[in-house]
């Protein structure tokens, strides 16, 4: 993970503005500690701060073409670089590094700016042909790496991978659009990622179990594409188990390179926690080198601060999963791990929240599917993105990869439907996919356990506490007044509001807040959803347990059970026996 930061047209291209540049650049080096670049041409500058993953030697940035008239600065992974380099139009091609980004210079050259579909990976990234000064930026499809876009008084465009980078000296800004390009000689921003899903129109393809399970064994192998140590974040839930499943299964058949002998797979929690025995009994079972870390409430509660600096947001249900993720990254990048792979996207292609079990007919669970996809970058995204990244660990996301969300956004939405009478719990098309019973890729217990939220995972009195923390901190009367303290997007709540306060002491200007979605929500629903159950009206809060009627732990109000992981274990065996 790297960071990027583009200045286009300035006014002053004197000593002052280089200076400038560097020191901006310098508030994204936690993401590329590795080593600095600038290529500054007239009034043009882009600056790289590198997290080397691919070619550690060679590979720094900015990158160029033969002739290096071309010149691009990214964050990212493209995954197929080698093919592209052995294509019919590249293969004449000479390259200065190893690195898989290189590649875009050349592509560029070969066929304009119509060369962004031909990318299979994660990135963002700005490219500058000095022959002309025209210049393109590029996200890509779902948002999986950050972007902003801002605005000078005079006349400048800049783009950076964080907003601290832009926000001083751009008079607007906003988060960069994912599957969008902007390009100078066309003047703004235009979408390049449009598949059929994103139309929202109801699938008609029938569920072949094989096939989701081959797109998906294919996304995961090829995010090992990697130089370095790496390794899995393993929550014990469905999805982290199943991508620590499919990676460890490649890893014995292959020559790919590992940290020792085994894989490391990491999970964190407060002490007996749901994801901390569940990751243990997953690691036990796949023979991983397992690594438990432990964080207590006021340790979470000391972070916050600095989670909300790092990952600019005030969404609530993305502050409280963040936080042990900061935590738990710093331990990782202690241990000399770079990259790590991560579950983030599953539910939202299948409708794996807890809310979902309300989704009235398949119509609207496929609608709130593509909502919630469409906002990832917004979420969970973010969250993965840059709570890894703040201590220089990239996270790659095998769920969100465009041929499995083809396969997956394809399929008829009627056999994601949670069916109780049917045995189909949520996320059961993927559950199904994966039950195989002459080689098991996970226990039945785990492969059919409830859905956990990592902010509920890692501990219920997690939550719990951030909340009594907030009411602490916030009164009676500073809610009252929310209204007219935060005029836009209002805090409804104190947690709300006091994870609020702090973001603006970092961010104050309002193109700041609009970068930040908000709405109703109960269990991480869109507003939208909300309306499939009127008891969840007087019950909004993000986290899982306010499903109610659905999850084993669910509370109303701010009164919540006591944690019973027993009964998490006890329903999840149950199912995986009406199944069988």
């Amino acid at each position: 993970m790297c960071g990027i930061l583009a200045v286009l047209g300035c006014v002053d291209n004197s000593q002052a503005t280089r200076s400038r540049i560097i020191k901006l650049s310098r508030r994204l080096r936690h993401r590329g500690p590795d080593w600095s670049g600038l290529h500054c041409y007239e009034d043009c500058y882009l600056a790289h701060e590198r997290l080397a993953i691919i070619d550690p030697i060679s590979g720094d940035q900015p990158l160029y073409s033969e002739d290096k008239t071309v010149v691009v600065t990214v964050n990212g992974e493209i995954y197929n670089h080698k093919a592209l380099r052995e294509s019919e139009s590249l293969k004449s091609h000479k390259y200065h590094t190893g690195s898989d980004c290189e590649v875009l210079a050349h592509l560029y050259e070969e066929h304009g700016e119509e060369f962004i579909n031909m990318l299979d990976g994660m990135f963002a990234f700005v490219l500058l042909d000095t022959k002309d000064k025209s210049y393109i930026a590029v996200r890509d499809a779902i948002g999986v790496i950050p972007l902003y876009i801002g605005w000078g008084l005079d006349g400048s465009v800049w783009f950076a991978s964080e907003m601290k980078a832009l926000s001083d000296d751009c008079e607007q800004f906003m988060a960069f659009p994912p599957g969008h390009i902007y390009s100078s000689k066309q003047g703004g921003l235009r979408r390049w990622y449009n598949p059929p899903w994103f139309s929202e129109l109801v699938p008609s393809t029938p569920y072949d179990p094989l096939v989701l399970r081959d797109t998906f064994e294919k996304a995961v192998i090829k995010r090992l594409m990697t130089d370095v140590p790496f390794g899995v974040l393993l929550s014990g839930g469905l999805d982290s188990s199943l991508v620590a499943s499919v990676a460890i299964r490649h890893l014995e058949k292959s020559d790919a390179r590992q940290w020792g002998s085994k894989l490391h797979t990491f999970c964190i929690g407060l002490k007996g926690s749901p994801d901390l025995k569940a990751g243990k009994e997953v690691a036990d079972y796949l023979g991983t080198r397992h690594h438990e870390l432990h964080f207590t409430v006021q340790e979470g509660i000391d972070a916050i601060e600095e989670v909300i600096y790092h990952v600019e947001t005030y969404d609530v249900t993305t502050i409280r999963a963040s936080t042990p993720m900061f935590l738990m990254s710093r331990k990782i990048k202690s241990l000399g791990v770079k990259m790590v792979l991560s579950g983030e996207g599953s539910d939202e292609i299948f409708g794996g929240y807890l809310y979902f079990h309300k989704a009235p007919n398949k119509k609207e669970l496929h609608e709130e599917t593509c909502r919630k996809i469409k906002a990832l970058y917004q979420y969970d995204c973010l969250r993965a993105n840059k709570s890894t990244s703040a201590w220089g660990v990239e996270a790659r996301v095998p769920f969100l990869d465009k041929a499995f969300l083809d396969v997956a956004m394809g399929i008829d939405p009627e056999w994601k439907m949670i069916r109780p009478d049917l045995g189909r719990i949520e996320k059961w098309v993927l559950r199904n996919a994966f039950d195989d019973e002459k080689n098991p890729y996970l226990p039945k217990h785990i492969l059919y356990r409830q859905k956990e939220q990592f902010s509920d995972g890692v501990g219920y009195s997690w939550i719990d506490g951030l909340k009594d923390h907030a009411n602490k901190h916030v009164s009676d009367a500073m809610l009252t007044n929310a209204n007219f303290v935060f005029p836009e997007n209002t805090p409804l709540t104190k947690e709300a509001y006091y994870y609020r306060a702090i973001f603006e002491k970092f961010f104050p200007k309002s193109a700041a807040r609009a970068t930040v979605p908000g709405g109703p929500s109960v269990a991480c629903s869109t507003a939208k959803a909300v309306e499939w159950d009127a008891a969840w009206k007087g019950n909004l809060d993000p986290s899982g347990r306010a499903a109610l009627g659905v999850h084993v732990a669910a509370y109303e109000g701010d009164k919540a059970e006591a944690p019973r992981p027993e009964k998490v274990q006890k329903l999840a065996e149950k199912t995986a026996e009406a199944i069988v």
